[in-house]
């Protein structure tokens, strides 16, 4: 199991000997003191920025959302749209004149000379790890110390929560995802993984693996049976993945699981749950966990 620690420069990526040179996955940039006009490239990294204190001048919008996640509130809506995790808008980007570009190497490894040529820039190594990430940025940032506080909190509330599920220690948590065309299951190294793994919850097999996510067929719906079971839906505004999920919930093999016949099957939201990987959504699933479980937080 995962314990959950404060942000040291002990981890995966840490600031180099100059507290300004940040050893970061794509080698060492140097960081302006105190950037404040800052870019983020990912939805992982704009919920750091904001949880660090910094308003960003521009960001990838959100996967839905007009453009931004419901669960963001009005903290972005002085915050121009560059584009999206996928295709971002380099232009739109140089126009903003920012002291601070940050990304990610799975999503910005392409672009990130054009990107270093219009202003320092960090990138962690992808968007999993939402916690070493949080540490990374800050340090880009100079807000170490805000990120140490910010993960001790987060921390903390694990573990209340943790000793509040007590008697549900041993319970079994299945995560199945709805896209177009495709159900997945949900695994360790997912988002929502992180944060189960965090509150002490075992997963069932296929799920209890190492990974992101698994493609299956409806024939597999068996094997999503669980203590509980979580699903979440991304549909591009076409249907197709509110399809998905209707013909499945549809299907003999899913209102059979026991599971689903207890009433212990719920729909949750797929950015808080898969797509936005902050430290905003990590809390709103906690607090999801929290109200299906019943404990006064």
């Amino acid at each position: 199991m995962r314990t959950v620690i404060a942000f040291t420069l002990g981890l995966t990526f840490a600031a180099a000997a100059q507290a300004n040179d940040i050893e970061h996955a794509m080698g060492i940039t140097t960081a302006p003191d105190a950037p404040l006009r800052i870019i983020t490239l990912t939805n992982e990294s704009t919920e750091a920025v904001l949880a660090l204190g910094v308003t960003p001048v521009g960001a990838v919008r959100s996967w839905y959302g007009d453009p931004w996640y419901p669960h963001l509130g009005d903290m972005m809506d002085a915050v121009q749209d560059v584009g999206t995790e996928l295709a971002v808008n380099v232009e739109l980007v140089a126009g903003l004149e920012p002291d601070l570009i940050i990304g990610s190497k799975k999503r910005d490894e392409e672009i990130y000379p054009q990107l270093s040529a219009i202003a320092p820039t960090v990138v962690s190594l992808d968007n999993r790890d939402w916690q070493a990430n949080l540490g990374l940025f800050a340090s880009a940032l100079g807000r170490d110390e805000q990120a140490d506080d910010l993960l001790a909190s987060y921390s903390a509330e694990i573990e209340t929560l943790r000793a509040a599920l007590a008697d549900h220690a041993n319970d079994t948590v299945s995560v199945v995802r709805f896209v177009p065309g495709q159900i997945y299951l949900y695994q360790q190294d997912s988002f929502s993984g992180l944060v189960l793994d965090d509150l002490g919850f075992n997963r069932p097999s296929p799920q209890d693996q190492d990974g992101l996510a698994m493609a299956v067929g409806s024939e597999s719906i068996p094997d999503m049976d669980a203590d509980r079971l979580f699903y979440l839906t991304y549909d591009t505004g076409d249907g197709k993945g509110e399809a998905l999920e209707a013909e499945t919930l549809a299907n003999p093999l899913w209102t059979g699981l026991p599971v689903v016949a207890d009433g212990r099957a719920h729909r949750v939201d797929d950015g808080v749950w898969a797509t936005a990987g902050g430290i905003f959504a990590a809390r709103e699933l906690v607090g999801d966990i929290a109200v299906i479980y019943g404990i006064d937080r």
